[in-house]
């Protein structure tokens, strides 16, 4: 068993690995900023060159001069800065919910799959079962259990149990 996990690691690690070289210089780019930005250094530097800033212009500090004393342009970068930062993190946003939708796809697959090996194993102790004339408390089940689901009608009846939900 560790083996088989081990391997189920090493393929995942390799496939992110390719996915990362797949990206491209603006992905990886928005990437290191959002994570710089979203990091404790960004705050200090942003507070020591806010507090510079602040006491330059206020006259505090006078070996320099002031350049901003209405601080208009402390604004006016502030601004710009947010603009940039937030598209930056929204850029990072939508590569993560790429990521989380192709996880959530691969483990639907997964789900179906071990479905119907599971729906083909019933089937095939029922069998057994049958054969060896063997009864079960699980008996009056098996012909339910045994029915491969059909993800569409699933999806259809949480689909219609969400719009019974929100009508009440």
């Amino acid at each position: 068993m560790q083996s088989v996990l081990h391997q189920n690691i090493q393929s995942l690690v390799e496939h992110r690995r390719q996915y990362e070289e797949r990206q491209g210089v603006e992905e990886r780019i928005a990437g290191v900023i959002s994570r710089f930005a979203g990091s404790m250094t960004f705050i200090y530097l942003h507070l020591a060159i806010l507090v510079v800033w602040i006491f330059a212009n206020l006259g505090a500090i006078p070996t320099i001069p002031a350049w901003d004393p209405t601080f208009v342009i402390l604004a006016m970068v502030a601004s710009v800065e947010a603009i940039f930062l937030s598209t930056f993190v929204l850029i990072n946003q939508n590569r993560m919910a790429e990521h989380s939708e192709r996880r959530a796809e691969l483990d639907l697959q997964i789900s179906l799959l071990n479905e119907h090996e599971t729906t083909r194993l019933i089937e095939m102790v029922a069998a057994l079962a049958a054969r060896l004339n063997v009864s079960t408390p699980a008996d009056k089940e098996l012909p339910q259990l045994a029915e491969n689901v059909d993800p569409r009608k699933v999806m259809t009846q949480i689909q219609q149990a969400s719009e019974d939900q929100e009508e009440a």
